[in-house]
């Protein structure tokens, strides 16, 4: 069916390969940019990952100038304004986000403060609220799952408050995501698979909640396939530095296709478990999507019977009728989560995290009915609709 009318947006320059960080002097220079900062965490720099871009800046004749390496794994105010003070001593003109989602969202707010100036980052918060371009950044995802080197947005926490800050503008959207094979290779079992399922997860939901176009359709699609096709593998081979590229571009795929397209109530259910039993967000994406899928088939079968060829292929989809290929499809995340389960544990039920206690489902469906990612899912659920949910999930 033809949409009556969508947007689509996305500047964000993609660079990709085995060597991908040996062009990144290069892209810097182009934007006149000659003395970059890196922002990591201190995991990314321990395991060594940072020698890679050093040796590509050697190798270049470039520098440099700073390495902030003190982000947490939820970032704060705190940290935004410390890393914008050593930009600032640096003399710096350019950022280098090198990491996960942390990492990426602190490189976004510390884009702000030192385009902007200052250090009231609150003046931000919200959406559009950045008029003008801010310095050139570039993000080397060290994950492949959360796409946030594609996205306008970044949360940041007010310890102080206790609250998550939202900040949302075009102008966050990074010149450039660098997808580096060598980034992704000492990732864990239990991480990859993960963010592998967070990918999953937006690309499932940008292809299946009522705000998907037919150019997101084409990267949701893309993304399920290379993830489909590449997760098992790579969990098997480690090493496979074919494959580990193969899932960073999904990551990056599906990160563009639920920019445009937002995601649902696997999200509502998964930021809601997240903050009442800190768990990782790619295990909660993980717990909830198949039983979201379920719900929603009601309403729309006929797309998640599309997401059959994908994640089957073109023989298993041509062999199921029609009918069935919605429930097949569902079907097939299970055996992939079941596969995943009986290489590296991932829970797939809630009792099986043993970090969930059923006293707290009630909480968890309160916090889910007033999420906002739930608005775009294409069925509408009360309150006891989503406990029915977390009980099926509960195992």
């Amino acid at each position: 069916m033809t949409k009556p009318y969508y947007e689509f947006f996305c500047p964000v320059k993609v660079i990709a390969g085995h060597a991908a960080l040996e062009h990144v002097p290069f892209e810097l220079d182009i934007l006149g940019a000659k003395r970059p900062m890196v922002i990591t965490d201190k995991g990314v720099r321990g395991v060594g990952l940072l020698s890679h871009v050093e040796a590509a800046f050697a190798a270049a004749g470039a520098q440099i100038a700073a390495i902030f390496d003190d982000v947490p794994p939820d970032s704060s105010l705190q940290t935004v304004r410390a890393a914008a003070q050593a930009y600032r001593d640096a003399g710096c003109d350019a950022l280098i986000a090198i990491g996960g989602g942390s990492v990426i969202d602190t490189s976004k707010a510390v884009n702000i403060l030192v385009s902007e100036g200052g250090d009231d980052l609150l003046a931000y918060s919200g959406a559009h609220v950045l008029k003008r371009p801010l310095k050139p950044l570039f993000v080397v995802p060290t994950t492949s799952g959360t796409g946030s080197e594609t996205t306008a947005i970044a949360v940041i926490s007010d310890t102080e408050k206790g609250v998550k800050m939202p900040f949302m503008s075009y102008f966050l959207m990074p010149n450039a995501a660098v997808l580096d094979s060598r980034m992704t290779l000492t990732l864990p079992a239990h991480i990859t698979a993960m963010t592998g399922m967070d990918a999953l997860t937006h690309a499932v939901e940008a292809f299946t909640c009522l705000a998907h176009n037919p150019i997101s359709d084409a990267y949701a699609q893309g993304a399920i396939r290379k993830i489909s096709d590449n997760l098992l593998h790579v969990l098997d081979n480690p090493a496979d530095a074919d494959g580990r590229l193969e899932l960073a571009q999904a990551s990056t795929m599906a990160g563009v296709a639920f920019s445009n397209a937002m995601v649902g109530l696997v999200h509502a259910l998964g930021h809601s478990l997240g903050a009442v039993c800190h768990l990782p967000h790619g295990l909660c994406m993980n717990l909830f999507l198949p039983y979201a899928l379920e719900y929603n088939k009601e309403v729309n079968g006929d797309r998640i019977a599309e997401l059959l060829l994908p994640l089957a292929g073109a023989e298993v989809y041509a062999a199921t009728p029609a009918a069935q290929r919605a429930d097949r499809a569902i079907a097939e995340i299970r055996r992939l989560r079941d596969e995943i389960h009986a290489r590296c544990k991932l829970p797939r039920t809630l009792q099986e995290t043993g970090k969930v206690s059923r006293e707290q489902l009630a909480q968890i469906a309160d916090l889910t009915i007033d999420d906002g990612s739930i608005i775009i899912n294409p069925k509408e659920a009360d309150r006891e609709e989503i406990l029915a949910i977390l009980e099926k999930a509960w195992g």
